[in-house]
């Protein structure tokens, strides 16, 4: 079938699924989080997007478009970055940022909190309670709508804590609750 027959749509991409999902309303981060998410936006805004535009541009003037290779991938990845800096301008928008060390009640669980648990096989872990945006499993800073955040926040030094996880109902005991 001759391609003109055929509609492809380029802006349908696998990796948009995601961040559509993302719940809206308030978008809670740390200080932290923000100062990277808004890192990863002045990058694109000021250094890739600028970048990518030169190439196109360029590769625009060398003639034929159809099979130009630096002409066809520019212009898919700038419009991945335009669509990654539309995504990252609504959650800068909606974020309320949360400082930790402006925390009143210190001894209990809440967002931006750093809480040492204990399992029942005595194997101690620290987690940090962050926003969606900011969650990273391997360095311990998990999702305010997570199972596990969600049966610590509000929870207290010395509580235990029971929640869902993958292999069934576990009970934790909270060691120690920090704010920085």
């Amino acid at each position: 079938m001759n391609k003109a027959f055929v509609k492809e749509s380029d802006d349908a991409d696998e990796d948009e699924a995601p961040e559509s999902a993302l719940p809206v309303g308030t978008n809670y981060m740390t200080v932290r989080g923000h100062a990277q998410i808004r890192a990863e936006f002045e990058h694109l805004v000021k250094v890739e997007r600028p970048a990518i535009v030169q190439v196109v541009s360029w590769a625009a003037g060398n003639g034929d478009r159809s099979e130009n290779g630096d002409y066809i991938y520019g212009k898919k990845r700038l419009r991945e970055i335009d669509r990654r800096i539309r995504f990252l301008s609504k959650r800068l928008e909606s974020a309320v940022i949360v400082d930790p060390t402006e925390q009143r009640n210190c001894d209990q669980v809440f967002f931006a909190a750093t809480v040492t648990v204990c399992d029942a096989d005595g194997v101690e872990a620290t987690y940090q309670i962050v926003g969606i945006d900011e969650a990273n499993a391997l360095e311990g800073r998990i999702s305010w709508i997570s199972p596990l955040a969600r049966a610590l926040l509000k929870a207290r030094e010395g509580d235990t804590v029971r929640f869902e996880s993958p292999g069934g109902v576990r009970e934790i005991d909270i060691i120690k609750v920090k704010y920085e």
